[in-house]
């Protein structure tokens, strides 16, 4: 073994000598509390940069700009809040099932169109791409850290039992 790796195994072992022994208290951290180091920081600033100019970023960009600009699905949308709002009332002040079916049928009836629309259908789409990519980064990143605490795991349990 090259002679950093020891120096890492005595440290640790140190570390843990001084931990078992009370000469060294471990810090605790309540979530709220935590600082993140700057440099760690940093490099998630530098990564959300880099996620914002992904292709997938791009299209859900302009898939949003086709869905503002679409006078007919912002015309679904704003019947639906419409609809949604008049069930709320009818479930709540009027107590009246047989409108709340109703109801609940032309909201279903207005959003079974809005789906079929295809620029609909083009940003949902662009949602589940861009859902997709930050769920892989999070993924890379929870193996990554997983497997280094593997790592560092059995280097301590390798490492001797007896403190000096």
């Amino acid at each position: 073994m090259s002679s950093s790796t020891n120096s890492a195994k005595e440290r640790v072992q140190d570390l843990h000598c001084q931990i078992e022994s009370g000469e060294y208290d471990i810090p605790k951290f309540d979530n709220r509390d935590l600082i993140v180091r700057e440099d760690i920081m940093e490099r998630a600033k530098e990564l959300a940069r880099l996620i914002t100019t992904s292709e997938e970023v791009s299209l859900y960009q302009k898939a949003e700009k086709l869905i503002q600009r679409h006078d007919r699905v912002q015309g679904l949308i704003a019947q639906i809040k419409k609809k949604q709002k008049e069930l709320v009332a009818f479930q709540t002040t009027f107590k009246n099932q047989q409108m709340v079916d109703k109801i609940e049928q032309e909201i279903s009836t207005l959003q079974d169109e809005l789906d079929e629309m295809p620029v609909v259908q083009q940003f949902q789409q662009s949602q589940t791409d861009v859902n997709y990519l930050l769920q892989s980064i999070v993924s890379v990143i929870r193996e990554t850290v997983a497997e280094k605490l593997d790592l560092e795991a059995a280097e301590r349990a390798e490492a001797p039992e007896q403190c000096d």
